[in-house]
Parts: structure tokens; C-alpha cells; sequence
């Protein structure tokens, strides 16, 4: 007789399926919100979020390798060139070549790269704050906590 009931019911996998639809679809309207709507530098398609990712790598790590940039933005090595191109063009990194090794096409992040860098990082920090400031402290703390996890879960693929 159970057996009849829970026939009814929707397979555990059924469940989660449709909550991953409902997730797919409020993830890329919040990455269209965070990143062309948090960020006036984005928006206009002065930096694409690509090139703003690689300028926030550079950032951090100072230098790297052209085939290191490739790899860690998922392109070709002639796409990161690509990418690379239009920062240069922009002043926001540069290329120079390996000491070791002067086929090895190596790029930095320049003060403007930077100063760039810290102004959007700080814009959507304020407007974080902002969208912060609708929920109560247990729901800022539980989001930073997902948040936390989902992305201690993409660290390792």
C-alpha cells in the first residue's frame, strides 16, 4: 500500500532536477546583474568580465606566462593573446619576453591595470553591501556560507 503512495510522489532526483533548472536560471540573472549591472566599468563594455578576471589574476599573481593565462581562462593560447592584446591596447597590462627565454611571452598588470581593478572590485563591494543591507544578518551569513562552499567546490575541479 505504501508502494502505491509514494508512487505518486516525485523521484528524489525528479526534485533536485527541477531545483537545479530553477538555480540555472536565477545564477544568470544574478551573473548579469553582479556583472553588468554592479559595475559601471563593465557595463558599457569598456572591460568585458573575461578581460576583468584575467586583470584580477594578474593582479594578484603579477606575472604570468601567456600559455598560464590561456589555461587558466580556457582558451586557445591565441584567444589569451587576443584578450591580452586589447588590455595592452588599453594600458592596462604588458608584454614583454622571458629572460630565460625569449620565445616565452610573458605579462604584468600595469598601476593603471591595478588602479582599475581596485575601483571595480570597490564598486561591487558597495553594491554587495547594498543588496547585503535587504537581507537579515542569519541570510547574509548563510549566503556567504553557500557561496563559500560552491566556490570551495569549482577551487577543485
Amino acid at each position: 500500500m505504501m508502494g502505491v503512495v509514494t508512487a505518486f510522489l516525485p523521484a528524489e532526483s525528479d526534485v533536485i532536477r527541477a531545483d537545479a533548472e530553477r538555480l540555472a536560471h536565477i545564477i544568470m540573472e544574478l551573473q548579469r546583474c553582479f556583472i553588468l549591472r554592479l559595475s559601471k566599468e563593465l557595463a558599457p563594455g569598456h572591460v568585458s568580465f573575461p578581460q576583468f578576471f584575467l586583470l584580477t589574476s594578474l593582479d594578484h599573481m603579477e606575472v604570468l606566462s601567456m600559455s598560464a593565462i590561456a589555461q587558466k581562462m580556457g582558451h586557445t593560447t591565441a584567444a589569451a593573446s587576443g584578450l591580452v592584446a586589447r588590455l595592452q591596447n588599453l594600458g592596462y597590462v604588458m608584454r614583454s619576453h622571458a629572460a630565460e627565454d625569449r620565445r616565452k611571452v610573458m605579462v604584468c598588470i600595469t598601476a593603471r591595470g591595478s588602479a582599475l581593478v581596485r575601483r571595480i572590485r570597490e564598486e561591487m563591494i558597495c553594491n554587495l553591501m547594498k543588496i547585503m543591507a535587504h537581507l537579515s544578518p542569519a541570510e547574509q551569513k548563510s549566503w556567504l556560507q553557500i557561496y563559500g562552499k560552491i566556490y570551495d567546490y569549482c577551487q577543485k575541479k
